[in-house]
């Protein structure tokens, strides 16, 4: 079955606008031949893509399986253009890296540097974003190559075993907790407010998960985007936090904060290297790859288990 990129984009803005007379207006058409190549693909499809309303239209749910596929398609095709066009330019492909914070504060620095000196003609951008959301723009083509903390769970993609770290406990200095013995306990924390990052975080994530297992309530105070954000609301006597260990070390250089070990398993973290699932990858991101596990020490772990055949291996998130 073959498509026309034309019916496609009028079928996105149907969706998102849904009106059919605006959508054609914004794709150019009259609004009869924009009903005629809805009604033609949806004879083809055997499926109603969307609902008439009184007041517009409704998406069904094979409708937006298809929306889902041609913003995938229209990213494919972005990347596409923006390839190509830059080797007019001398440079040999564009990189698109989406990182979680914690990926970004402990271990990409170093290693993308390392891999621009060597790879000079590849330009790199890089976008923060949560860990689910790392796997989502991957798997969609909005980014080539994620790097983020377990759980595997998109089935989309294929992981490697990238670069572990560690979590610590942040406080202000001459605070209650820094008078009781190091390493602590996830539970000391619970009896004061906690400074952290955004919902969807996988720290925040995984400390409320922590909390609801051991009957608590996690007194998240303040939320922040940002280690620096959370320092200096820590550096002001607004709670405590939990930060990457090394990031945590670096911030009790500039602020009035004290870095304590967290005596928990899951203190302990892995990052994730992965990219779509699919038989050959793109040159640029197999170097990529290749360049990272090797700079980790990594290049001989196997991948992960597909998550469609498999259970994801135990973790820590």
């Amino acid at each position: 079955m073959r498509f026309d990129l034309v019916t496609l984009n009028l079928v996105l803005a149907i969706a998102e606008t849904r009106n059919i007379t605006r959508a054609a207006e914004r794709e150019h058409l009259a609004l009869a031949a924009a009903s005629k190549r809805l009604k033609d693909l949806e004879t083809r499809l055997g499926v109603q893509l969307f609902e008439r309303r009184a007041r517009g239209v409704e998406t069904t749910e094979a409708g937006r399986a298809l929306v889902r596929h041609i913003r995938s398609l229209h990213a494919s095709l972005h990347a596409l253009e923006s390839e190509v066009v830059e080797f007019s330019r001398g440079i040999k492909g564009h990189l698109r890296i989406a990182a979680n914070a914690g990926a970004i504060a402990e271990a990409l620095p170093a290693d993308l540097a390392a891999f621009s000196r060597e790879h000079p003609q590849i330009r790199i951008s890089l976008e923060d974003l949560t860990s689910a959301d790392v796997q989502t723009a991957v798997a969609e083509g909005r980014a080539d190559i994620g790097i983020f903390a377990p759980p595997l769970i998109d089935p989309r993609l294929r992981a490697w075993p990238y670069r572990t770290g560690e979590l610590a406990v942040v406080m202000p200095r001459g605070h209650a907790l820094a008078s009781r013995p190091a390493p602590l306990p996830f539970d000391a924390l619970l009896d004061f407010d906690i400074v952290g990052l955004h919902i969807g975080a996988s720290v925040h994530e995984l400390m409320l998960q922590r909390a609801l297992e051991r009957g608590r309530t996690l007194n998240a105070r303040l939320q922040v985007r940002g280690f620096d954000a959370i320092a200096q609301l820590v550096d002001a006597g607004l709670g405590v936090a939990v930060l990457p260990a090394a990031v945590a070390h670096r911030f009790a250089k500039l602020f009035a904060i004290e870095v304590r070990a967290l005596d928990e398993p899951w203190a302990q973290r892995r990052y994730l290297l992965a990219a779509r699932d699919q038989a050959v990858l793109p040159t640029v991101v197999q170097r990529f790859a290749d360049a990272l596990r090797a700079l980790a020490g990594t290049e001989a772990e196997p991948a992960l288990p597909d998550p469609r055949r498999s259970p994801v291996l135990p973790l820590n998130p």
